[in-house]
């Protein structure tokens, strides 16, 4: 046996148990005739104890480790004269009798506690021996627990846990495939899933009417701090339901985890509009933990022969409430921050509306004290808030001033990692144009349902169509999309015309769920989760990499085992591929 308990396990109550333990070192410390080894497994940390008083060969083997040996420990539990509150199993001590070196190791590369000397190529190198560090460990066992109380919600709601195939046909819409080529099909490929989408509604046509899977799915797609080339969704489908169905289901997941891991009350979760959300807040993901909404001042500020504002489009801004006292210094900075590259604002326009009740602004000469203070009244400014102002192109300036509002959160701490705010956006548009194809493309994909128009869909300018379609933000990021499908052969075919596919197109691509709706597909929606994003939102992290066990870099490497990496030239051969 080489343990009877983990190193996180003992406690005063334990007290006289001979007890084997077995880890790693974390470090030894020599104090005189002592010598004190703290062994670590993923459980905690134990202090064990070796005299040299009472055996100097035991204390001299001790006194011979290096950081992160294995070593199997066994001795007497005893109560601790000098308590460590900082860890659990701190009012005890392990008094060693007999240690055995189950494996030496060499210095690792950089320090495997709580805070590291490694940088992120090194860590993501050696992620073996990253992930033994305690913050690592806490998020790959945050995530196991998540992932086990969706399976729990979701099988007492009545869903079945179905897999999907990772081989299946290319079908380029949306981002790019993996493609996998057939060995036995010379010249012809599999592309690895980028969601079960189509499957999942075939589960529905097959009568499964309620379909999850904790599923892997592959992109390949530039790469972000919240975007991995393969990752994991929580993907479900439902038949028999309208949105509020959906809806409903779905935010109970989201408490039920928040609830079981978080141990965290989400309470109500908000419902707006994709119009509202691009008008308040300037994205259709907006973070709703703190207000800051935007206000519109076209009606204010134009015709006072400010040429900037005269000739935009839209003239914009947002209440910073208590930040009158910002200095010049601080505003040139905010304004050469809205100027970057990444934001690409011409200009930062301020009014001050100081605690005394008089009005300053950075465009003094063309608005008199009247006419800011209409802006004020306008944004619901109140002595001691500072206005900031941008105007452009509608689309651009809300992007530009969106980013803004979300920078002036972060620095007045509006937006704390342990505070969470959720909300569904609504009522999508169906479809987008795309310029330099001509054509329209899906919102979302291509079998989202429209929703019903009073003139009927067909009859609408496909600019107007909405979607029966809705997205679960938290905190300010996408974590789920989802839609009701469409379930009828007639309506999908004439959805992929309006796309520009033709039915030999159609056909080819989606010939097999097409042919599925023939035969008694019923109405149904679903959505997905992105698990990883959910995962690194309510452990406050910025990057999902924190929480998957073995993360590609921001290149798409796997830096531990060099990948992608060549293949020799008889697998060329094998598969009919020219070596480049």
């Amino acid at each position: 046996m080489y343990r009877t308990h983990h190193c996180g396990e003992l406690r005063l109550s334990d007290i006289g148990k001979l007890s084997t333990l077995s880890g790693w070192v974390q470090r030894t410390r020599q104090l005189g005739g002592m010598t004190f080894v703290d062994i670590r497994d993923r459980y905690g940390i134990t202090q064990a104890v070796f005299n040299m008083n009472t055996d100097a060969a035991l204390c001299e083997q001790a006194n011979k480790l290096g950081r992160e040996f294995v070593i199997q420990i066994t001795g007497t539990v005893q109560e601790r004269s000098s308590k460590n509150t900082k860890i659990a199993t701190g009012d005890i001590e392990l008094i060693s009798t007999q240690l055995v070196v189950l494996n030496a190791s060499k210095v690792p590369p950089f320090t495997i506690e709580e805070d590291t000397d490694g940088g992120d190529d090194i860590r993501m190198r050696y992620r073996y021996l990253d992930l033994r560090r305690p913050p690592v460990q806490r998020n790959i066992i945050m995530r196991h627990q998540m992932a086990q109380e969706a399976r729990h919600y979701l099988c007492q709601q009545q869903f079945l846990e179905i897999e999907t195939p990772f081989l299946i046909k290319s079908t380029p819409e949306g981002a790019r495939d993996f493609v996998v080529p057939s060995r036995m099909n010379v010249g012809q490929f599999y592309a690895l899933p980028q969601s079960p989408q189509t499957f999942k509604q075939l589960l529905m046509v097959s009568g499964y009417d309620r379909y999850f899977q904790i599923v892997r799915c592959f992109r390949d797609e530039d790469l972000r701090a919240d975007r991995q080339p393969e990752f994991t969704q929580i993907d479900c489908e439902m038949a028999f339901v309208e949105r509020e169905d959906v809806l409903q289901t779905f935010e109970g997941l989201l408490k039920h985890i928040f609830q079981y891991v978080k141990h965290y009350d989400l309470g109500d979760v908000t419902r707006m509009s994709y119009n509202d959300a691009m008008r308040l807040y300037g994205n259709d993901k907006p973070d709703i933990r703190f207000a800051m909404t935007f206000v519109e001042l076209n009606d204010h500020a134009k015709g006072n022969g400010f040429k900037v504002f005269d000739e935009a489009e839209l003239i914009v801004g947002i209440c910073a409430k208590g930040c009158a006292d910002y200095t010049r210094k601080q505003i040139d900075e905010l304004t050469l921050w809205m100027q970057r590259p990444q934001i690409g604002a011409k200009g930062l326009v301020y009014v001050r509306y100081n605690t005394d009740g008089t009005l300053k602004s950075s465009v003094d000469k063309f608005y008199n004290s009247d006419d800011l203070a209409a802006w004020a009244k306008a944004m619901n400014a109140e002595p001691g808030d500072l206005l900031l102002v941008v105007s452009g192109d509608a689309a651009k300036a809300r992007k530009q001033l969106s980013e803004l509002r979300l920078e002036m959160g972060s620095r007045l701490g509006l937006r704390r990692s342990d505070e969470f705010r959720a909300l569904w956006v609504l009522d999508f548009p169906l479809l987008e144009w795309d310029d330099d194809d001509q054509r329209w493309n899906a919102c979302h994909h291509p079998f989202t349902r429209p929703k019903a128009t009073a003139e009927g869909w067909e009859k609408t300018p496909p600019s107007d169509l909405k979607a029966e379609a809705y997205d679960l933000v938290l905190n300010g990021s996408e974590i789920a999309g989802g839609s009701i499908r469409i379930h009828e052969r007639p309506l999908q075919e004439k959805m992929f015309d309006l796309l520009g596919l033709t039915k030999e197109e159609a056909e080819h691509k989606f010939g097999f769920l097409l042919g599925a709706f023939e035969y008694g597909a019923p109405p149904h929606g679903g959505i997905a989760f992105g698990f990883d994003r959910l995962c690194s939102i309510l452990g406050g992290a910025d990057s999902i990499r924190d929480f998957i066990a073995f993360p590609k870099n921001n290149s798409g490497r796997d830096t531990m085992i060099d990948a992608p990496a060549p293949i020799e030239e008889k697998q060329y051969k094998e598969l009919g591929i020219k070596a480049n």
